[in-house]
């Protein structure tokens, strides 16, 4: 064979697609690529602005909060460290990147009602009840004891009133 053959033909007699004779030229390009220095932007952070980031978003008060509300109240304080992202980027680079939430720890026990015997606890609750004919409803008012679970008293209405409540 003589003269220069274009891609397309060497990749059809050697029967490979195109595709991986130009990923296979990439991949050496990117050899000589690796090989130069890594240098840094003249706009990049420094280390010690990440250090500071990082240690404002880890603290005490900014701990269990997400980038986007931390962002927002340092700017109401007039205090610009860097953008969203950036806090994004960082906690990633640290493997901080978890839901910062999930870590916060709940210790607000759920209110409880509590009562050693009848008639000392109430509650109360409004059920809609269908009426007879369409889009018409009854309200059923209850009163019941939360020892026993019995109902102490109830009503019917026709229409659901703060005054019958009370």
């Amino acid at each position: 064979m003589q003269g220069n053959l274009s891609t397309a033909s060497v990749c059809k007699v050697l029967d490979i697609p195109r595709s991986t004779w130009y990923r296979y030229v990439k991949k050496d390009s990117m050899l000589e690529e690796t090989e130069k220095p890594n240098r840094k932007h003249f706009r990049g952070l420094s280390e010690e602005e990440k250090e500071k980031i990082l240690n404002t978003m880890n603290s005490k008060i900014y701990r269990d909060r997400s980038p986007e509300e931390i962002h927002a109240d340092l700017l109401d304080k007039g205090i610009y460290l860097c953008s969203v992202r950036t806090m994004y980027r960082l906690l990633q680079e640290n493997k901080q990147n978890v839901r910062r939430y999930q870590r916060r720890t709940q210790n607000n026990p759920a209110p409880q009602l509590l009562t050693t015997k009848p008639n000392t606890l109430w509650s109360w609750d409004i059920t809609k009840l269908l009426g007879p004919a369409k889009w018409s409803y009854f309200y059923l008012y209850t009163i019941i004891d939360v020892y026993s679970r019995f109902v102490v008293g109830w009503m019917v209405s026709f229409r659901e009133n703060s005054q019958h409540a009370v």
